[in-house]
């Protein structure tokens, strides 16, 4: 006899709870967290089921176009992942929002629908968090993340519009104001963007980005 999958109701979700690596393979097939993003760290599991609101959204998409822009105007090679599944068999998965390969001899995975394989390909060079809640965003994923390999990690607080941004070694962690990855992007320029986007269009702060890049 085969046993039925595990219900929504077996295991709690927005929070770590120990697990096999088997487990998040059966959750990830479970109909009922089709929507849910899937972390593993350490013999733990953690299933967010959070509705993501306006303000996260807006977040997330102005973000990804100050990155974009500032990749394209100073001529840095970038490839933008969003939400993509980053898996280590048996030891980290993750869902980031956004994740970013960048640099020279840029190497980034095939485009196909299977999670990325971080034993067999490079991890994402920056990694973003966009968050309402801080407190697992700036502790436990940033640990997963730096374990995996990911060089720069930012977690954008939708809350006050402020992006705490993290240069990554295997061992240490170091905030900073300025990008590491992508030379010379100021923190505070990348912040600015989520604050105009509550009163501007995505048309007008595109083109404040391009005169103000343009112009430095």
């Amino acid at each position: 006899m085969v046993n039925p999958p595990p219900v929504l109701s077996t295991v709690p979700t927005d929070t770590w709870v120990v697990a096999d690596w088997e487990d998040i393979l059966t959750f990830a097939d479970d109909p009922t967290l089709v929507s849910g993003r899937f972390y593993y760290d350490e013999g733990c599991m953690r299933i967010e089921m959070s509705p993501i609101g306006s303000a996260h959204s807006q977040d997330n998409s102005i973000v990804s176009t100050v990155l974009v822009l500032y990749a394209a105007i100073r001529n840095i090679a970038i490839k933008e992942l969003t939400n993509p599944n980053l898996r280590k068999a048996r030891l980290q998965e993750a869902q980031p929002d956004i994740a970013y390969y960048v640099g020279k001899n840029l190497r980034f995975p095939p485009r196909n629908n299977a999670p990325v394989n971080l034993s067999e390909l490079d991890p994402p060079t920056l990694v973003v968090e966009v968050a309402a809640s801080l407190e697992d965003d700036t502790t436990r994923k940033q640990k997963l993340y730096q374990r995996m390999g990911v060089q720069e990690y930012w977690v954008v607080d939708v809350n006050a519009s402020k992006v705490i941004a993290s240069y990554l070694t295997p061992t240490q962690s170091q905030l900073i104001r300025e990008s590491q990855v992508l030379p010379g992007l100021d923190i505070n320029l990348v912040e600015e963007a989520p604050k105009r986007a509550q009163n501007e269009d995505d048309g007008t702060i595109s083109r404040w980005l391009i005169a103000t890049l343009t112009q430095q």
